[in-house]
């Protein structure tokens, strides 16, 4: 990326932190004001977040807005690895003041909206595997490969967190994202799963663009 890199920072810290507002919000809800609206739609709001930041932000950071992401893009030279830990402090601190945000605006005794596994850890692993593979490929798809529709990729991007959140939320709370997980985890209080939402994550997404990057070779 040609722009300055501060900017860029500057968007993916308030991209992520919508995600994590808005996304673990939604949970929150739930929680606070039962019947205000209903479970299935954290699957919508998350998806519909991360397509809001994708249009509002991309063409400033690329909208990695997930640390695992940015690996994979540097993993695959489509970013500069020199940039990667200036990424994931961007992201990570968005979330976290998301996390605190949320914490001062619903008060004590909240859940945060923390993933954890609620299935064996080999399951977990897989499931948060699978999911990230599928959400790097689509990625990968609309943002590196110039044959596909560039403008729909905000819907795409948004549908796959949506279908993944629909299918793999109740074995781990579809994560997909390092630091979504981390701050309401450091909020609440259960870092204990940390490695796993690290781990699978972004093994996933860089199984997942180097996939592409084998498959979609002209």
């Amino acid at each position: 990326m040609n722009k300055p890199l501060l900017p860029r920072l500057c968007a993916e810290a308030i991209g992520t932190f919508a995600i994590v507002f808005f996304g673990c919000g939604s949970i929150m809800v739930l929680e606070h004001a039962p019947g205000s609206m209903s479970l299935i739609a954290i699957p919508v709001v998350f998806g519909a977040v991360v397509a809001s930041m994708i249009y509002g932000l991309g063409h400033i950071s690329g909208a990695h807005f997930n640390p695992a992401v940015t690996l994979a893009f540097a993993v695959v030279r489509h970013f500069p690895f020199t940039e990667v830990i200036a990424y994931w402090c961007a992201q990570v601190i968005g979330a976290v003041l998301a996390a605190g945000a949320l914490a001062f605006l619903f008060g004590p005794g909240s859940s945060f909206g923390a993933t954890v596994p609620h299935v064996p850890l080999a399951r977990a692993f897989g499931w948060e595997f699978i999911m990230t593979y599928f959400l790097m490929l689509i990625i990968m798809a609309v943002a590196t490969d110039v044959r596909a529709v560039g403008i729909l990729a905000g819907i795409a991007i948004g549908a796959i967190v949506m279908l993944d959140a629909f299918i793999g939320g109740w074995a781990t709370g579809a994560s997909m994202n390092p630091a979504r997980s981390f701050a309401p985890a450091l909020f609440q209080g259960t870092l204990d799963s940390m490695w796993l939402y690290c781990l699978a994550p972004t093994s996933g997404a860089i199984a997942g663009a180097l996939s592409y990057k084998i498959i979609a070779k002209k």
